[in-house]
């Protein structure tokens, strides 16, 4: 479908809603008699059976239901800021699913565009007054789509984090070492990404400069300090979410640091992945089963340990974990489980406090140059954290503090968007750059590693005397003290 096909959406809301007036009644039957025009009985194991909303539990025709098209959610929309179009807005997007949950739209290749081009940053909910989950009803729109986590290169990571971890560890560190050896970069300049239809390879090859030998998990599940044994309890147990456990490995140790400089003894949950890149592209049941095996192992530790809170230092994974009730609403057993483990997870972005930190701040916050914070989307939007961190940088920086301009807007990484959808991405990482140079920052802290990545990969073209680093790595750095080694080393071996 093309815009012109949207032009009732351009008129006021009141004209939208009394147009949806005459459909209300029959979709509203639809959903009395449990149908869903969306997808078939027979793909319902693909799709989530409820989705849990700020107004309640909701099926998807009427978490969807709730747009009115008012609009006020397109100023927040980085897709539709930058084209105007109204296909790939927030409001459109949801149009898009009701007119297919309704049977009015037959075809979801229509709406592949409007869907795979959505963000997930969730903008558009913090900027609703209904808060309307639209990367929710966005993600169950795509898991309609014909094909979508059928990709090879998904199906066998997923499977083999899944059935043979040590197998998917060893793949990735040959792709390592080939990386260090340069022929990734000989294979981009020779146009092979661009043969095998994958031309994002290149980009994510080019966006990484340096990867780990020795994965996080490895060093820390090697930490006797870290293990349950002997341990009554704890006052945290750390979480290594696929980021920092395979890409930025310093911030993972720098986070098991902090959380021993200020937080007390902890272990190291050694978990597996959260699941978040098995749901959001298509592979629903695989995200369960990581949630189930996630869940059971916290349950074993807090056995032993009593209650604790579980620690994860990538904003996107802690923010899916506090979601894992989502997963099992058709499941009373393991909803009440999910429910359990994400009351327990927090960001470290939320967890560390300014009492805690005050003492070992020092005469630091003096020198340096100017130092900003962006918010990463699922922290700000996803889980609502934005005082927090803020207080900490401006207790550690002092006077170097500057704000920076529309600090919520996405920096364009977004997981994996920034190769799948490279034009898009690089504009909004444009505008984030124009207002990190603005404020003439040297330090971004972020506390998602994807924005680690993106915004790193644009300052090094565009603004290279800035650097973007992790929340946990700017504490330990600022915090610790040069005379007293840490029990946790630096990654200078990994």
């Amino acid at each position: 479908m093309r815009d012109n096909d949207y032009q009732d959406q351009r008129e006021p809301a009141r004209a939208g809603m009394e147009m949806d007036s005459t459909v209300v009644t029959s979709a509203s039957s639809h959903i009395h008699r449990e149908i869903n025009e969306l997808y078939g009985h027979e793909q319902a194991v693909r799709h989530l059976g409820s989705l849990l909303t700020n107004l309640g539990e909701k099926s998807l025709y009427d978490a969807v239901a709730q747009c009115n098209r008012c609009g006020y959610c397109e100023t927040s929309c980085p897709t539709y800021s930058i084209t105007g179009r109204e296909t790939i807005s927030p409001r459109g997007r949801n149009q898009f699913m009701r007119m297919l949950v309704e049977g009015r739209a037959k075809n979801t290749a229509s709406a592949e565009e409007s869907l795979s081009t959505c963000m997930l940053c969730g903008a558009c909910s913090t900027a609703c007054y209904a808060k309307v989950p639209t990367a929710d009803i966005v993600l169950e729109g795509r898991r309609a789509l014909k094909g979508y986590g059928d990709n090879f290169f998904a199906r066998a990571a997923v499977g083999l984090m899944l059935n043979a971890q040590w197998l998917f560890d060893l793949w990735l560190k040959l792709a390592y070492l080939a990386k260090r050896s340069g022929l990734p970069r000989l294979a981009a300049k020779m146009g092979l990404y661009d043969f095998v239809g994958m031309p994002g390879l290149a980009e994510a090859e080019h966006a990484v400069p340096k990867v780990p030998l020795r994965f996080a998990a490895e060093l820390l599940r090697s930490d006797p300090a870290l293990k349950p044994g002997g341990k009554s309890s704890v006052g945290w147990a750390y979480f290594a979410p696929c980021g920092p456990n395979y890409i930025f490995t310093g911030v993972a140790l720098a986070t098991v640091r902090v959380l021993s400089r200020f937080c007390g003894e902890g272990v190291f949950i050694d978990n597996q992945c959260c699941g978040l890149m098995a749901h959001n592209y298509g592979r629903l049941e695989d995200a369960r089963e990581f949630a189930r095996r996630n869940i059971s192992r916290y349950e074993e530790l807090k056995a032993l340990l009593g209650d604790f809170p579980v620690i994860a230092d990538c904003s996107s994974c802690a923010a899916f974990m506090k979601s894992y009730e989502q997963l099992f609403t058709a499941d009373p057993l393991w909803r009440d489980r999910a429910r359990a483990f994400s009351g327990a997870v927090r960001d470290i972005l939320e967890f560390i406090t300014p009492e805690q930190t005050a003492a070992a701040a020092g005469d630091q916050a003096a020198g340096g140059g100017r130092v900003t914070y962006h918010d990463s989307c699922r922290a700000c939007h996803g889980q609502g954290i934005r005082r927090e961190p803020r207080e900490i940088l401006r207790q550690l920086s002092g006077s170097r503090y500057v704000e920076l301009p529309e600090s919520d807007w996405c920096c364009g990484g977004a997981g994996a968007y920034a190769f799948t959808q490279p034009g898009i991405s690089k504009q909004v990482l444009d505008r984030k750059l124009r207002n990190i140079a603005s404020v003439q920052a040297e330090t971004v802290v972020a506390g998602g590693t994807s924005c680690l990545i993106q915004i790193n990969a644009g300052l090094k073209a565009a603004y290279p005397s800035a650097k973007a680093v992790h929340y946990s790595v700017f504490i330990d750095e600022m915090t610790r003290d040069k005379k007293q080694p840490d029990r946790v080393p630096p990654p200078a071996s990994v």
